[in-house]
């Protein structure tokens, strides 16, 4: 098995442990009102902190270039209330002009 599979062989495990953990922990008790806040807004913080870093960055540089104006572009038209189709071709054609022009 290469290295690359034994590192996600031992993640995977290791994830399964920590999703495990937590009920056998706590057992019966509740966690506290501010801790159950934070893990309702967690999964939408680490979408917005894996787009922005997929979007801005390359080789460990802020980079701006198409990709950030078809996501502002997705942006406004997400603001419009614009349903899935119409954001995903905004963003597209924005991208697809800016690389163009570029």
């Amino acid at each position: 098995m290469s290295t690359g599979w034994q590192v996600v062989a031992v993640g995977s495990v290791l994830i399964y442990l920590l999703k495990a953990a937590a009920p056998v922990m706590l057992g019966e008790r509740e966690l506290p009102a501010w801790v159950t806040r934070s893990t309702t807004l967690l999964p939408a913080a680490l979408l917005a902190a894996l787009i922005a870093a997929s979007t801005f960055g390359r080789d460990g540089r802020l980079v701006v270039d198409a990709q950030a104006v078809g996501l502002a572009a997705a942006a406004v038209a997400l603001w419009r209330r614009q349903n899935f189709i119409v954001v995903v071709v905004a963003a597209a054609a924005a991208t697809a002009i800016a690389r163009a022009l570029s």
